[in-house]
């Protein structure tokens, strides 16, 4: 399979379970909106959440993949199968003891991450990271399914098997949540999420058992590459215990902003993660495993490095300068058009509206230090991406801490624009933390870049193409308004979204990119 098939297979699945995703959210907004219950789950989800990205895709894309893509690449199957089968030996063995550590330090944690709620909300939220966190830990597992699957290039069903997890906690918000008081919903989510994990893993595993029949779950000391595994294990876990620290910083700082500010956070976070995740994660995935598989001499690995890193970060400057365009002119139409109705108003979409904005600025840096993360895992460097990710902790956390907590009193204006400092000083640090990975990479194996020429031109095509759908919704609003029809949010939003993709892919593609014709 090529890398460009299979990161349109890892697009669909991700993009199936973002919209699962979305609806969930939408559910929970309806529900819940801004209020101090939504702080908590959103808080709630926030802690347990660090076990999976510590343990999960992130560190195993850092130190599994490679190496069992390589043994794979060099027809070394029972050593593949062994290797698979001590690392999800030594997965399940540390996240039970992180659960187990998680749900007895909840209090802790709680008073770590959420500064800033008071004695209600703080109850509420120990309460449910000690429901949650067990399954996080079956989330693990399947991350470790993910990477085996990834290796085989069977890259749809470990992408889109967390649709059943979304699943699983909106029919239990659809089903259970009229009549009940906020608290009683938020814990009924977090409950439906332990269920939504086990069905995630059980659904691949099957799949990974019959593409890998050698597994072997008793760790051999004297495997070369599991020691490497672990080696890269513990540098990747620091690096992305780092990058974890960043997500506690701002939620901290968030919960002094003010009621709702976690919330309003969460619900921009679920947009702006969208294109690194449909886009950043779809490229640097399926370039992963093919990365680490090439052979032959440092020059020819340098060469075909340096090829793939072009053409991935073409891809992502594709669809990624867009989906920043149409976050910053038209996002808040996008938001309402989601999460409006019930409890969350159309103010509530103007705040999110405005985090929004700050975290565009650091979007395409978000997506292109993925891919150059993954040509440093492939060449067996772990350190780079850990340095990278310190710079970006430390800058993000002191330009955020001053910009939400600072600026707004400095300036005299409503303490939640400071939500839009925060989401704005991640994107800077974001920006820092990707010169040095491309940096780095560079001098290991040459420049890569997308042409100055060829960005310029979908910013301008991005502009145009959005301002158009923009145009067109407004059009047809004032027309069903003269003709006494009301449009819901959710139609213009739909109709704005379809008419600039649209208009960008068929100008992109009367100019002949390449990427605009894979679109």
């Amino acid at each position: 399979m090529s890398t460009a098939g299979g990161a349109r297979l890892v697009a669909a699945g991700i993009l199936l379970s973002r919209i699962a995703g979305l609806v969930r959210q939408k559910a929970l907004a309806y529900f819940l909106g801004d209020s101090s219950a939504a702080d908590a789950l959103a808080s709630a989800f926030r802690i347990p959440n660090v076990l999976q990205n510590l343990l999960g895709e992130g560190v195993l894309s850092a130190s599994f993949i490679p190496a069992y893509a390589r043994l794979r690449a060099e027809g070394r199957s029972e050593e593949a199968g062994r290797l698979a089968g001590a690392v999800v030996a030594l997965l399940a063995l540390v996240s039970s003891i992180v659960v187990l550590g998680g749900v007895l330090a909840a209090p802790i944690l709680v008073d770590l991450i959420a500064p800033g709620f008071g004695e209600a909300p703080r109850a509420l939220t120990i309460r449910l990271v000690r429901v949650i966190f067990p399954g996080v830990g079956l989330l693990v597992l399947s991350a470790w399914c993910l990477g085996v699957l990834n290796a085989h290039r069977r890259f749809f069903l470990s992408y889109v098997s967390p649709v059943l997890w979304n699943a699983a906690m909106i029919v239990a918000v659809l089903v259970g949540a009229p009549g009940r008081g906020l608290d009683d919903v938020a814990v009924l989510v977090a409950c439906a999420s332990v269920a939504g994990s086990a069905l995630q893993f059980a659904i691949q595993l099957p799949t990974v058992r019959r593409l890998e029949p050698g597994l072997a779950f008793w760790p051999r000391r004297s495997d070369a590459a599991l020691r490497g595994v672990v080696a890269r294990f513990g540098t990747t876990v620091l690096g992305r215990g780092v990058v974890q620290v960043s997500g506690f910083v701002d939620t901290a700082i968030a919960s002094l902003v003010g009621s709702g500010a976690v919330a309003i956070l969460g619900y921009s976070q679920v947009l702006s993660m969208l294109p690194v995740s449909l886009f950043g994660m779809a490229v640097s995935a399926a370039e992963l495993p093919a990365m680490a598989g090439e052979t032959g001499s440092p020059d020819a690995v340098a060469t075909a490095l340096r090829a793939r890193l072009n053409r991935g970060l073409n891809r992502l400057a594709y669809f990624v300068v867009p989906t920043i365009v149409a976050f910053v002119l038209v996002g808040e139409l996008l938001v309402y058009g989601l999460f409006g109705g019930g409890a969350f108003t159309a103010e509530t979409a103007r705040w999110v509206h405005r985090a929004l904005i700050g975290a565009a600025l650091g979007l395409l840096a978000n997506t292109a230090g993925r891919l150059y993360a993954s040509a440093c895992y492939a060449l067996g460097d772990a350190e780079t991406p850990f340095r990278g990710a310190v710079v970006r902790v430390g800058l993000g956390g002191v330009l955020g801490w001053a910009g939400a907590l600072g600026l707004p009193a400095w300036l005299g204006v409503d303490a939640r624009w400071g939500l839009q400092a925060l989401t704005a000083a991640a994107g800077v640090a974001a920006w820092v933390e990707y010169h040095w990975l491309r940096t780095r990479v560079t001098r290991a194996i040459g420049s890569t870049a997308v042409p100055t020429r060829r960005l310029l031109g979908y910013w301008a095509v991005a502009v145009v193409s959005v301002l158009g759908g923009l145009l067109t919704s407004v059009g047809g609003a004032l027309l069903t308004r003269r003709a006494g029809v009301g449009v819901p949010g959710w139609v213009s939003a739909a109709v704005t979204a379809a008419v600039a993709a649209g208009a960008y892919v068929a100008l992109t593609a009367r100019f002949r990119i390449d990427d605009a014709r894979r679109a």
